[in-house]
């Protein structure tokens, strides 16, 4: 063949080997692209810096040399440069590489934030510009901005409020003033607009006809928005202008919460909760709320108002005292006037109500065991029946209410004999208050005469205080007064007084009547045995002056009937004296008048400081205000900017509530300590000025409060004041026991001393 061809056949050789050996370098350039992008996928899980990556690289080219020989000597042959790596050289620049990349994302990250922020923070410039689209062109995307706008205000602070979806999240808290006072003063009338609605008021039946329209279907989450969010920061909200404002505007939409059975329940809750624990203001407020709820929701509302008023009512009825007595009163008038907003449904409750005091009664007649007493007497118990007792003569004219005036009368008559003691006169006198106020309301007799007469022939008033003068007691504030007590002098002249302005109170309304002279026969001879049995002067002449009234009163209505012809029991005889009742002429009605004026003297001087709703306030009947009473814009724009205008945000004092509770946690262990030590001081120096209190509430006190054979543990029970009149004998006997020793010791001197001058002389 020759030289030639054989050069031929070894370049076609050399040309198939460098064919094999390219594509035995792109198959391996593969394999390491391969390799690379599986090293990718795991650096998904695990990231990789770039010194790794040039490590594992250096690994695959020593194994090449290994592995792929023949393309090894290849590469050394054309390209030596792609052998010749070094990872430590690509150390440095990894790092810096890095930190670059870390620097331009941080810069990256920053302006998104920025942006982000810019479009989210809420300026008092976006708001005048949503009101003011709002209010001259109606506009509805303005309206939805708003109430957005609204539900970030009111979460705000919320630790599940930062949603990264929201269009707003951030406020100051101007803007947030700005925000709450424009929805709650407009959006009730803007939703209306919306809905196609009179510009007040509405009823239930318009709101569930609205259901099924299409305006309701396009814009009922715009109401839903509005009152979730509403209740939502009324739950955080902790100053007491910003409630009485929020409730007060929001009253104004109440009627809509009969389409959100579910918000209609915690909003009946939350005005209960502020019904019951606010001051005076906030709580008139929450009841013109449940008030207008009522009136405009129906039966289902009314139900749960009464029931939840009558349970807050009991829990603030524990314990009582002269300043806590108005503010009970206070809320039983809101409890009454409640009831007026469905009479048929009140009645409902009335008899649930009462029969279960009747069912407590009944086990402690039955049972006479301390613990069946103890549920009798008691302030939630009496303050109930007080409660009842305020209704019925409220409602006397409506027929259905009346008929529960009988039970309760026997009810109170029960308690009032339940335990015939002295100690407990001044339970028997409410009772007695009670029956008189039931009686005066119904126009029916009650004999409360005889209850009262009972008291005057128990012993500790008939015979000379042994207690002292005593201090004042305050027959009002207490159920029982305690055994040391009983006998001082201030509490004989408090039960005497009282017992004549009742009796004067209940004659006075029968001293019209045809019968009086024959009601009042044995009354006036229990008096007149009163009278010769004391022996205090002050009673005495007391007793004698009610007996001449109620005398003189016998003759001015025997004068009258003296001149008549129908019978005691013809329909004529309820018009008797019908004229001079009207002018107020009897003797009784004139000294009812005088007696009313002391007793409210006395009751003043007992008080030491000023009631914390106020003189006037714990009347709320008829002045009410109405439900439909509206507000002029600008005292609406006014009272806003007033409630707010603090720098107050929700969610703003939780952190600080949680750091105070967790100090106040840690404060009464040091407390603790301390009172130990200063109980460890009193034991040591007891006996030296030993303080008694008339009126405490004790576990002690609690348990002897129902004695009911006669207080036969008078001896062992007693205060500081009768150990210290025990002690008092003693105390002459040991100073006669040390004169004797002195004159002995006296008379052996002298004889000694005698002795001695005998000696000496």
């Amino acid at each position: 063949m020759g030289t030639k061809g054989m050069d031929q056949i070894s370049e076609k050789k050399r040309g198939k080997n460098k064919l094999k050996s390219k594509k035995k370098a792109e198959d391996v350039v593969d394999d390491i692209a391969m390799d690379d992008k599986s090293d990718t996928k795991h650096g998904k899980n695990k990231l990789k810096s770039k010194k790794q990556e040039a490590e594992e690289h250096e690994e695959q080219l020593k194994r090449l040399k290994e592995t792929q020989a023949e393309f090894f000597e290849y590469m050394k042959e054309h390209d030596e440069d792609l052998l010749k790596f070094d990872a430590a050289e690509f150390e440095d620049d990894a790092d810096v590489e890095a930190e670059t990349d870390l620097e331009d994302n941080e810069k990256q990250d920053v302006d998104v934030a920025k942006k982000v922020n810019e479009q989210k923070t809420i300026t008092a410039a976006m708001v005048d510009s949503w009101c003011k689209l709002i209010k001259e062109d109606a506009k509805l995307g303005a309206v939805r901005s708003i109430l957005r706008a609204y539900r970030t205000a009111c979460h705000y602070g919320d630790d599940t409020g930062d949603d990264p979806s929201a269009k707003f999240s951030v406020m100051s808290s101007s803007v947030f003033n700005k925000i709450m006072i424009f929805v709650l003063s407009e959006m009730d009338g803007i939703l209306r607009k919306l809905l196609r609605l009179p510009a007040t008021g509405g009823m239930k039946d318009t709101i569930m006809e609205l259901t099924n329209t299409r305006p309701w279907k396009n814009y009922n989450h715009l109401v839903k928005s509005y009152l979730g969010n509403s209740l939502h920061v009324l739950n955080q909200m902790t100053d007491q202008g910003m409630i009485s404002f929020t409730l007060r505007r929001l009253k104004h939409s109440s009627v809509f919460l009969s389409a959100f059975p579910s918000l209609l329940r915690k909003y009946i809750k939350v005005a209960l909760h502020f019904w019951g624990t606010g001051s005076s203001s906030i709580s008139v407020v929450s009841l013109l709320f449940l008030r207008d709820l009522c009136i405009r929701l129906g039966t289902d509302c009314v139900d749960d108002c009464i029931k939840g008023m009558y349970k807050a009512y009991v829990l603030n009825c524990q314990f009582v005292n002269a300043v806590k007595l108005q503010h009970i009163s206070f809320l039983g008038n809101c409890f009454i006037e409640l009831l007026g907003t469905d009479i048929s449904a009140s009645y409902q409750h009335a008899f649930v109500f009462i029969r279960q005091l009747a069912m407590i009664l009944r086990e402690a007649l039955n049972t006479k065991t301390k613990e069946a007493f103890r549920k009798v007497y008691q302030w939630k118990f009496i303050h109930c029946l007080e409660l009842w007792t305020g209704a019925v003569c409220s409602y006397s004219s409506q027929s259905e209410l009346r008929p529960v005036a009988y039970p309760l009368a026997q009810i109170i008559s029960g308690v009032a004999r339940l335990v015939p003691t002295a100690r407990y006169i001044p339970l028997r006198l409410r009772c007695v208050s009670m029956l008189n106020r039931i009686a005066a309301s119904t126009g029916t007799f009650i004999p409360v005469s005889m209850l009262l007469m009972d008291m005057l022939d128990m012993k500790e008033l008939n015979r000379p205080p042994t207690g002292g003068v005593g201090k004042g007691v305050d027959l009002r504030t207490l159920l029982k007064v305690s055994k040391p007590a009983v006998k001082t002098r201030a509490f004989q002249e408090a039960c005497v007084y009282s017992v004549v302005e009742e009796l004067v109170e209940h004659l006075t309304q029968w001293s019209y009547s045809v019968a009086f002279f024959e009601l009042s026969s044995i009354p006036t001879l229990r008096l007149r045995s009163f009278y010769k049995s004391t022996k205090a002067e002050r009673f005495r002449k007391e007793m004698k002056q009610l007996i001449s009234q109620i005398e003189a009163n016998s003759e001015f209505v025997n004068k009258k009937r003296a001149c008549v012809g129908f019978q005691p029991n013809e329909p004529a005889a309820a018009s008797f004296l019908e004229d001079e009742k009207k002018a107020g002429e009897s003797p009784l009605s004139q000294y009812a008048m005088i007696i009313r004026q002391r007793a409210k003297q006395r009751n003043e001087s007992l008080v030491e400081s000023d009631v914390i709703v106020g003189e006037d306030s714990a009347v709320f009947g008829k002045n009410a205000p109405s439900s439909d009473e509206e507000e002029d814009e600008a005292d609406r724009n006014e009272k806003g900017a007033a409630a707010f205008s603090s720098s107050w945000l929700p969610g703003s004092d939780s952190k600080e509530k949680e750091a105070e509770e967790e100090e106040e946690k840690k404060k009464p262990k040091k407390r603790k300590r301390k009172s130990q030590a200063e109980k460890k001081q009193v034991e040591e120096g007891a006996g030296e000025d030993d303080v008694v209190e008339d009126f405490v509430f004790s576990s002690d006190e609690e348990d002897d409060l129902f004695d009911i054979e006669g207080d036969k543990d008078e001896e062992d029970d007693v205060d500081d004041d009768a150990a210290d009149e025990i002690a008092e004998p003693e105390t002459k006997k040991t100073s006669k026991k040390t004169k004797g020793t002195y004159k002995t010791w006296h008379k052996n001197y002298k004889k000694t001393k005698n002795k001695k001058k005998a000696r000496v002389a």
